[in-house]
């Protein structure tokens, strides 16, 4: 993340090659990319419209391809529609693509909320959705955003430590914030994870961690 620093050109081009999608209007990626803490001090635009934006794009866009690639019924499309905008499936998105690392912002962590990742891929969606139109949100959501289940990346964590240490993992998780902190330790290692609900700052510590392991294995995940 960028504490006060401003995007330049060449921050500009790396968020463009990250997300796969180059904006026509320069000014408008930087607003996605504008935490409100930023503009609070610096002035300029923040990216909550588009993240209010963004959000109801993102149901629009999954709503159709769950009901053109499903056979589903009702029901079973609403749950998977949730998994797919769940805070913890958007965070993972952000994390995919190290979106984070381009958020201008003001100030200690602390002026950011525990949503701050999945509301920043909120805003890009938004961002691309009036920059380019529909069908590129959907090419960058085919891209970013599985439309399928998300891993349940406890499970395989658990998996993983169980197969060489006969263990499970261990979870500390407390409020922080508007959201949750958590921290799981297993095999020597740890790996904190945040988020709007314990069970997804539980989510995202798993998939942290677990990623630290298959990378020193040298197996890609």
């Amino acid at each position: 993340m960028r504490n006060g620093e401003d995007l330049r050109e060449e921050d500009l081009a790396a968020a463009e090659r990250a997300l796969g999608y180059t904006f026509q209007s320069r000014e408008l990626l930087k607003t996605c990319l504008t935490h409100r803490s930023y503009s609070n001090v610096f002035g300029g635009s923040d990216n909550e419209r588009l993240e209010f934006l963004g959000d109801a794009v993102l149901e629009l866009a999954v709503t159709e391809e769950l009901f053109s690639s499903h056979g589903e019924r009702e029901g079973t499309l609403t749950e998977l529609r949730q998994r797919l905008v769940s805070q913890s499936a958007l965070e993972a998105a952000c994390t995919r693509l190290g979106l984070m690392r381009f958020l201008r912002h003001s100030g200690g962590e602390s002026n950011l909320g525990g949503k701050t990742s999945s509301n920043l891929f909120e805003a890009v969606i938004g961002g691309i959705y009036l920059d380019g139109g529909m069908e590129n949100v959907r090419a960058f959501l085919k891209r970013s955003l599985s439309i399928t289940a998300p891993a349940n990346y406890k499970t395989l964590l658990q998996e993983y430590v169980q197969e060489r240490a006969k263990k499970t993992p261990l979870y500390c998780t407390k409020a922080e914030g508007e959201g949750y902190e958590c921290t799981v330790t297993a095999l020597g290692e740890s790996a904190e994870g945040y988020g709007e609900s314990k069970k997804s700052a539980e989510t995202a510590a798993a998939e942290k961690l677990l990623k630290i392991f298959i990378s020193g294995d040298s197996i890609e995940f």
